[in-house]
């Protein structure tokens, strides 16, 4: 008999509403499940739609299509067998360590003595005794973040679940975290049956998960999954270990704007580009092109070198590859001929190099450019572009967007943006030189 997952999603589509009123599809056709004595960590590019499943297994949003069901049961609101940790530590300043930790508690009325009990186990356990009458401000970040682990486990959750619940800590606090974590669920001093992380760090996903499940986006579905087998407590350095970290490093590259079917989602002017500015791009292509990498770099071996977070380095090599500097293949990325141009040239030849490959490769860059060169006053308001991208993208990610690309068309000098009116327009030099190649009768 098949033992009834705690988790299941099954073809889970959800869809927000734009300013306008247009449908905007964040997730399509998500089928995951989680079973008893599963981790199960789920990575995926900022945007994808993560945080938004994992509010629907929570039970704090509804989805608008397909099943989501705990223990067999459809998630209509808030479930008391799921907890949740979030990436900011969500604790109430004016109220001490045991007032936050008792707070769920309270809510589900349970009476003040056995409240006080669970809380302060819950603390003991997962070390924070002798903290209990302390206030946030007093603590440090390690510290909140065990207060909100106490406060999802005071619950006695059958599920827990994780949103970067370990990327607001440095490494070596987010480490010992883990750690204590990982031991009193080996050890079964917790009640919970299941865990979902979601991460942007691939090596803690590896260290700690079962399975590891990549995300794709626009819309957000499971394209592939990658069993870990490796028994805990696990060894970073290990040839297995960095094995596996190799081949997710690899889906998470490789699965870069892939479209629901499997196909490469072709640039349009709505792309969601990468959070990347130029001067890191080009940072990075320094990195690659200098020794030990020379010109190629095994992604694990350069995020180890850049010591950047792996979602900063997705951003920063989705940006390179679409601008045509770099390509990714099997792990590993190489500078292509105009990459290796770039790094070469100097100063005002990187700009006019980064702008060629802008206007031919970013249609939304290209569409700016063309607008500002046909308008007699060479201007624009910026919110005739964000309605465009509103097509496309929810307010927020249409905003960054369009900071994004006039980040890189003033680099290259293609335009400019007047930050109090709101405006962008064509830069000075560009104005001058089209009003000389205008006969004078025709200026006048």
């Amino acid at each position: 008999m098949t033992q009834t997952p705690l988790l299941l999603l099954e073809d889970v589509r959800k869809t927000f509403r734009t300013p306008d009123r247009r449908e905007r599809t964040v997730l399509e056709g998500v089928n995951f499940r989680l079973q008893e004595g599963e981790i199960v960590a789920l990575l995926g590019k900022s945007g994808s739609g993560k945080s938004t499943l994992l509010r629907i297994m929570a039970g704090l949003v509804r989805c608008n299509g397909g099943n989501a069901l705990y223990r067999g049961n459809p998630i209509l609101g808030p479930v008391q067998g799921i907890s949740m940790v979030f990436q900011s530590f969500a604790l109430f300043p004016w109220l001490t360590v045991q007032q936050n930790v008792e707070l769920g508690l309270e809510a589900l009325g349970v009476p003040p003595a056995e409240r006080e009990d669970r809380a302060s186990e819950a603390i003991e356990m997962i070390g924070l005794g002798g903290f209990e009458g302390a206030y946030p401000k007093e603590l440090s970040g390690g510290m909140r973040q065990r207060v909100g682990f106490a406060r999802a486990l005071v619950m006695n959750p059958d599920v827990l679940l994780m949103d970067e619940a370990f990327s607001a800590l440095d490494v070596l606090t987010a480490e010992n975290l883990r750690d204590d974590l990982l031991e009193l669920w080996r050890e079964q001093r917790i009640s919970t049956k299941g865990m979902l992380i979601v991460s942007h760090n691939i090596e803690e996903a590896v260290y700690m998960a079962d399975r590891v499940l990549v995300f794709s986006s626009d819309p957000g579905r499971v394209r592939a999954e990658i069993p870990v087998g490796l028994e805990h407590p696990r060894d970073p350095e290990s040839a297995a270990f960095r094995q596996i970290v190799d081949e997710v490093y690899g889906l998470m590259t490789s699965s870069t704007r892939m479209a629901g079917g499997g196909a490469v989602e072709p640039v349009h002017i709505g792309y969601r580009l990468p959070d990347a500015t130029p001067n890191r791009m080009g940072e990075l292509l320094e990195t690659i092109a200098e020794p030990p990498f020379s010109g190629r770099a095994d992604l694990p071996a350069l995020a180890e070198a850049t010591e950047l977070p792996d979602d900063a380095l997705f951003h920063l090599f989705e940006g390179l590859k679409v601008l045509g500097l770099a390509r990714l293949a099997v792990g590993d990325i190489f500078l292509t001929p105009a990459g290796k141009a770039f790094v070469e040239a100097e100063a005002p030849q990187r700009k006019e190099l980064f702008g060629e490959h802008l206007l031919r490769s970013i249609p939304l860059a290209a569409h700016i450019r063309r607008i500002l060169d046909e308008r007699k006053d060479h201007r624009a308001p910026e919110e005739r572009f964000l309605q465009e991208l509103q097509d496309f993208l929810t307010q927020d990610e249409a905003e960054r967007v369009l900071e994004t690309v006039i980040t890189w068309g003033r680099y290259a000098e293609l335009f400019d943006y007047d930050y109090n009116a709101g405006v962008l327009k064509l830069p000075e030099e560009d104005e001058e030189d089209e009003a000389e190649a205008v006969p004078p009768a025709e200026q006048a």
